[in-house]
């Protein structure tokens, strides 16, 4: 059924449509107003279950789901949004977190040589949230023997510099000027948060 969906998705053995929808209608079938949330979104079976469930009994039910892997553009979002074009019924609202420190780590990954790192390195310095257990001082006076680490070595020694608490902008903060948070995205935070 995926791969009549989303052909050359890397999912092998999803979970099965019918088995999620048997155990949604277990939990919440009289409830058709009910909320499921899915925290690990994977291939959207979930979703395409809230999706089927709904289509068979005129429920209004809704699903948040949540994936942190980069397939979500390729096929989760695009699963379910298949599955509300095929039946011309559901929709979704698709977001993402706004990255904070993992747009370093991204940074890093990507970065070709030492000397790119050690620009990072400088940004790191002045925007990153870094770890409570370093000072930037003592990594400015081992230049010397990062640069005799391996490459590979050295992206993972940058990446652990930075506090993993803090990947992502967390809520309470979006206000603050220097994430560049605009305001089209705030209203729709306070609106999901909220209720606005």
């Amino acid at each position: 059924m995926l791969k009549k969906l989303v052909p050359n998705n890397p999912f092998s053995f999803p979970k099965s449509l019918w088995n999620v929808y048997d155990c949604l209608y277990a939990v919440v079938g009289n409830d058709k107003n009910a909320v499921i949330l899915d925290f690990f979104g994977g291939s959207g079976t979930t979703a395409h279950a809230v999706l089927e469930l709904n289509k068979q009994d005129e429920g209004n039910r809704k699903f948040i789901i949540c994936e942190q892997m980069d397939y979500i553009e390729t096929v989760t979002k695009e699963r379910i949004r298949k599955v509300c074009e095929i039946d011309n019924k559901g929709s979704f609202v698709y977001c993402e977190l706004a990255e904070f420190n993992q747009e370093l780590i991204n940074k890093i990954q990507e970065a070709k040589n030492t000397a790119e790192l050690w620009k990072i390195w400088e940004k790191m310095k002045r925007v990153a949230f870094l770890s409570y257990k370093i000072e930037t001082k003592d990594i400015d006076n081992s230049k010397q023997e990062f640069e005799e680490l391996s490459f590979v070595n050295q992206q993972k020694f940058l990446i652990s510099l930075l506090d993993k608490n803090l990947l992502y902008v967390p809520y309470c903060e979006m206000e603050d000027k220097s994430y560049g948070i605009s305001e089209e995205v705030k209203k729709l935070n306070r609106k999901f948060y909220e209720n606005e």
